[in-house]
Formats: C-alpha cells, structure tokens, sequence
C-alpha cells in the first residue's frame, strides 16, 4: 500500500512540473499531450519491477543500478564477462510469429521511471561530475540507452509464457531522433529521474519518449527530452521478432500515437532524399554555386585557383580526432558495445571540437539525430572524428562518426553517426567546403540544422 501511494505522489507531482519546466516550444507541446500519463499509475510490470525498499527514490523501478539488474534477469544473461557468449537458442521456440496472437498494450503500460542517486551516492558521484563542476551529460547518455531497453522491457508481454523462461528477445538501439534541451543549469549533486514510456509501435520497430528530470530546491526540474527508437530482434540477434501492437487508450494517446507516425513518414522522405542517394534541390545547388564563387579569383578567371573570404573557414581545418579502446566493461546484454558508451564519447569529443573552434565554452543545443549502423565488438580499437560541417550566426552543426579500425588492413567501417547543434557566445565564422563531398556535408548539416532549430524548411528554399 505504501509504495502505491509513493507511486501516486510521484506521478501527480511530476505531472505538476512537466510544463512548468518546459521552456522550449516543442518540448511544452510534447509535455501537454503526455502530462496525462503522469497521474496514472501501473502495478509491477510483468519484470517484477518495484520501487527501492530500503529507500524511497521517488521512481518506480528504483535506482538505475536496479534496472540494469532486472533487465539481466529478465534476459537471463550472464553479468560477468565471458569471451564466448552463453547460447540463447532454446528461446527462439518462445518468439511469436506474428502481433496476431499478443495482447494489445497501451502508453501507460509501458511508463515508468527511475532514479541515479548522485544527489546521496558519492562514489557515483565522481562518474558525472566534470571538471567545470557540472554534470557529464555524456553520462547522461548512457542511462537514457539503457532506460530505453527498459521502457520496451515494460511494453512488451508475451501470454501463457511460463515464468522460469527468460524474455526471447533481443533490443537493440536503431536511432535517437532528437533531443531537446531547456535552460536548466544541470548540477553534479542532485540526483536525476529518467521516466518515459512507448510512444508509438511498429511490427518489431519501437519508440520511446524518455524525460530527464533533476531536483533541485525540492522540485524535480526538468532537463531534456529525448526520442529513442528501438528494434526487437530475436534471441540469436539474427532476425527481426514482433511485439505487441500499441493501441491508443484516449484521445490524448492517439494524439500522440499519431506523432509517431509522423515522424515514420519522415524517416522515411529523408531515406528518399538522402544525398548518398538523391541529387540536391535547386536551392541547395544555388547555395553550393554562390559559395563557390566566393571562394575563387574571379579576375583570373582560373577555377584552380581558391581563396578563402574574409570571417570563413575551411571545412577540412575544423576537425578533431581521436581513438578509443573498448573493453568488456564497455559492453551491453549481448558482448557488444554499448551503445551509450559510444554516445558518451561522441558527445565529449563533439564539445571539445565546439570549444577549440569557437574560443568559448559552447552550450549544447540539440541531439538532431544519432544512427546506429553497425554493431561494434568489445576489444575494438574505435576511431572518432568530429568535423563542424555547417555554421549560422551562433550556431554551428557537428557530426561525429565512429569507425572501426582494424590496426592489421588499416580498413576502417563506419557504425555510427552522431550530430549536434551547439551555440556560441560570439558569432562564428562561416564554414566554407572545399570539395563537393564537403559541400554534400555542409548540406546534410544544414538539414540537420533547421530540423534541430524549428525551422520550416520550405521558407529557406
């Protein structure tokens, strides 16, 4: 009884704060239609999940350290390192054939919430501190990953399933399709509440919406909102496995349900007019020519010859690198890297790169998009290398790609993708490409841009 009522007072409570703390435009409009959510509570999930017993953490499935444990025992995987991964075969006869024979589930299934206590745990502390004092993000990043998989965990509910058998399924990460930030100054001190839930479902696709929250001067604040997409892939990791339909159960749901769609249907353009694939439009094209003619000497009337305009730089002179070694401590469930491993380190050297090119200490804006291209295996020598590809006024776009190397051929593969928005407190100088394969990325970077931004990118054409 005593936890329901904890439950309730953490629910009603965050419901309270959800818009007051909104400060961005899309953010409060996100927080308008799932504020509802915030004042229902589910019983323990089908994992078994309860709040802390020996300490009320505000969150319904305790501490992240709890989490981490329950999505272990819910996949029945060993917790110690093991070069030779323990078979997971004998589940495949568990996965179901198709969404026909699941239970449909509804947005409020799936919502629950946790807790990384570094406001009272000290040795945790030192892991998000960093050495301006604020809170490492990049930390951040690895718990809203893992939260992720326990939002599908929630979501997921296979009927008749005896419950000695572990869960048949294997998530994997696919892509986060934005972040947004408010103005809330973070503080390596206070603890910080991740909660979310299912936001849309395909037949193994899933997306989660997760908020980041943190107390400070006893109300929980909010921090970012973050849109993870996720896929259900078999025991073996070898075959996509279906999940159970998500069936809107108001009006409000539906709203949101249909914001998920949305953004499949803009997956899905975007793949259509991706410029590995597709030429760019008749703006883009102007754009590039305008910037070319402004980087030659017109008198000479020679295309070889490249001058660089007064307040712009190269493309090539704004980069930055540097090669990460993974370890078994860097692995997910399944002897792979973690992929909020590689989030973390993407984002540290991504700010590096804005304050070396800046001269100033850069705000991080937006997370417009990370991929996930290719699984990455513990013992990896992991080369990162982060180029400003677009700038505009204060603003500056960075991608980051994370390849593996191999140290014998010297071939590298490209397994993810990463790109930031950050602002400056002085206008930056423009970025100016020197190739066409700079210029295809300074439009990339712009789309990314006016996607990260708000912008409608029907009145820049």
């Amino acid at each position: 009884m005593l936890l329901r009522v904890n439950q309730l007072r953490l629910l009603r409570n965050a419901s309270k704060l959800l818009l007051s703390d909104a400060k961005t435009p899309k953010l409060c409009q996100l927080s308008a239609k799932t504020s509802f959510l915030r004042t229902i509570t589910s019983g323990p999930s089908q994992l078994g999940g309860t709040a802390n017993s020996s300490k009320d953490y505000e969150a319904t499935a305790g501490t992240m350290a709890e989490v981490k444990q329950k999505i272990i025992e819910a996949l029945g995987i060993q917790s110690f390192y093991n070069p030779i991964v323990s078979t997971r075969e004998h589940l495949s006869q568990y996965v179901p054939e198709s969404q026909e024979g699941l239970p449909a589930r509804s947005m409020q299934d799936s919502f629950t919430s946790a807790i990384i206590p570094i406001g009272s745990d000290l040795a945790l502390r030192d892991k998000y501190v960093g050495f301006l004092g604020t809170i490492r993000f990049g930390r951040l990043m690895e718990d809203m990953d893992m939260f992720a998989v326990w939002i599908v965990h929630n979501h997921v509910k296979i009927p008749n399933l005896d419950p000695k058998v572990h869960l048949p399924y294997t998530f994997v990460t696919i892509s986060v399709d934005k972040i947004d930030f408010t103005d809330l100054v973070p503080k390596h001190d206070a603890d910080v509440r991740l909660s979310g839930h299912v936001s849309w479902v395909g037949r193994s696709s899933i997306e989660c919406v997760i908020w980041m929250e943190q107390k400070q001067h006893g109300k929980w604040r909010k921090m970012t909102r973050a849109l993870f997409l996720m896929a259900a892939r078999d025991p073996t990791n070898t075959r996509a496995a279906c999940v159970n339909p998500l069936v809107p159960a108001n009006d409000e749901e539906k709203l949101i349900f249909e914001g998920g769609e949305g953004r499949k249907k803009r997956r899905s353009l975007l793949q259509k007019q991706d410029l590995m694939k597709s030429p760019p439009n008749a703006y883009e094209q102007t754009l590039i020519h305008e910037m070319f003619k402004k980087s030659i000497d017109v008198s000479s009337k020679a295309f070889n010859k490249r001058i660089l305009p007064p307040g712009t730089v190269w493309m090539e002179d704004a980069d930055m690198s540097n090669i990460i070694f993974s370890h078994p401590e860097d692995r997910n469930a399944h002897n792979k890297v973690f992929g909020g491993f590689l989030m973390r380190h993407a984002l540290e050297l991504s700010w590096a790169l804005a304050y070396q090119f800046s001269k100033h200490r850069p705000t991080l804006v937006n997370i417009s998009d990370i991929s996930f291209h290719a699984p990455v295996d513990v013992s990896s020598l992991i080369n990162m290398s982060a180029h400003v590809i677009f700038t505009e006024m204060h603003y500056m776009e960075i991608v980051v790609l994370a390849e593996v190397f191999d140290a014998v051929t010297g071939q590298r593969t490209t397994t993810n993708s990463f790109f930031y928005t950050y602002s400056s407190s002085e206008k930056l100088p423009q970025i100016i490409p020197r190739t066409y394969h700079e210029a295809m990325w300074y439009l990339d970077g712009r789309r990314k841009f006016v996607y990260a931004m708000g912008l409608d990118q029907s009145a820049q054409k």
